[in-house]
């Protein structure tokens, strides 16, 4: 299996660090149907963001206006699943490289059974010219 990259919406929003934030907020959008390619969160000065990537942006966003959730506007992100084996995430990075695009960051993870998955972004100036680069639709 080919590794397949695709651009994908994700929102973005600055939450408190504290114990638990992140299972309510998982929590509200569960019980308003929203299922999520990924989620990300990270601590920043003064809090956490987390980052979501719905299945349903549209969806998303409709629920987050419900339960007052000040999210970001919509923004690129790109997905990578594939076959894991060495290499998988380098061959990615250096097709970037390559295209002298510079990777703002990436979450990646073995995915069981022989495959992997990623998250990764650019900036959006590079988005179109990455998207090229790696064949991404």
């Amino acid at each position: 299996m080919a590794t397949k990259i695709t651009k994908t919406a994700y929102f973005s929003m600055q939450t408190t660090n504290r114990t638990g934030q992140g299972a309510r907020l998982l929590k509200a959008l569960a019980d308003e149907g929203i299922d999520l390619v990924a989620f990300t969160g990270f601590p920043v000065p003064g809090g956490a963001q987390v980052d979501f990537i719905p299945y349903d942006a549209a969806k998303f966003q409709r629920a987050a206006r419900k339960l007052g959730l000040k999210v970001s506007a919509k923004k690129t992100v790109f997905l990578a699943q594939g076959r894991d084996k060495p290499g998988a995430i380098g061959k990615i990075c250096n097709r970037l490289a390559a295209a002298g695009i510079n990777m703002a960051a990436m979450d990646a993870v073995a995915a069981g059974k022989g495959r992997f998955g990623a998250i990764f972004w650019v900036k959006p100036k590079d988005v179109a010219k990455a998207a090229r680069a790696l064949g991404a639709k």
